[in-house]
């Protein structure tokens, strides 16, 4: 019998109300955003059953690739495994955080989530520059589709001066860097216009 992939969760009773809101876009502090998640309590569950469970938030980094000016911003289509976003366009990069990202007798809430981060940026991108981390933003929230009920994001950037040294993998289909003012003339996924407007 195959084994269920587990993922990151968070019981949505356990965290603040304005975070699991209708639509939520919440600029926090990063300490502030860790200390509330570890003093939450976090399980893994198996995915098949927190995909239809929206009393469990799967906590999911989405990473955003800009110049260090802002001025554009790395975008690709969705094409995984996540068949309900199909043919949209994302600005993030990120995914579940599994067990295998629990690296320590007793990590910490962040050393999971970065250790998770870290892992889905080198899944997907074959190449990336040394040197600058993921800087946290804020969190994410709608609960108008079946994906956003029970998924939170956790908004990060990743700002470069050389968007050119970034070689994306398989699964970031058609990957380009376009101007960050006209994103919104894409037919982009509801959790990337979100994030755009948490960083502006």
């Amino acid at each position: 019998m195959k084994q269920q992939e587990k993922v990151l969760c968070i019981k949505r009773n356990t965290l603040p109300g304005p975070w699991v809101g209708e639509k939520s876009i919440i600029k926090t502090d990063e300490a502030v955003f860790f200390d509330i998640c570890e003093k939450a309590g976090f399980h893994w569950k198996e995915r098949g059953v927190v995909e239809t469970d929206p009393s469990f938030k799967q906590i999911i980094p989405y990473i955003v690739l800009q110049t260090a000016d802002g001025k554009q911003t790395a975008i690709y289509r969705r094409c995984g495994s996540e068949k309900r976003l199909h043919d949209l366009w994302s600005v993030g990069i990120g995914g579940h955080i599994n067990p295998e990202d629990n690296n320590g007798p007793s990590p910490s809430f962040k050393e999971i989530l970065v250790a998770g981060m870290t892992r889905e940026l080198d899944e997907e991108l074959v190449k990336r520059p040394n040197g600058k981390s993921p800087r946290f933003r804020g969190t994410i929230n709608e609960e108008a589709t079946d994906v956003g009920s029970v998924h939170l994001g956790a908004v990060f950037t990743l700002l470069t001066d050389t968007p050119e040294a970034f070689l994306p993998g398989e699964e970031l289909v058609d990957f380009t860097w376009v101007d960050t003012d006209i994103l919104a003339d894409r037919n982009l996924e509801l959790w990337s216009t979100l994030a755009l407007e948490l960083m502006g």
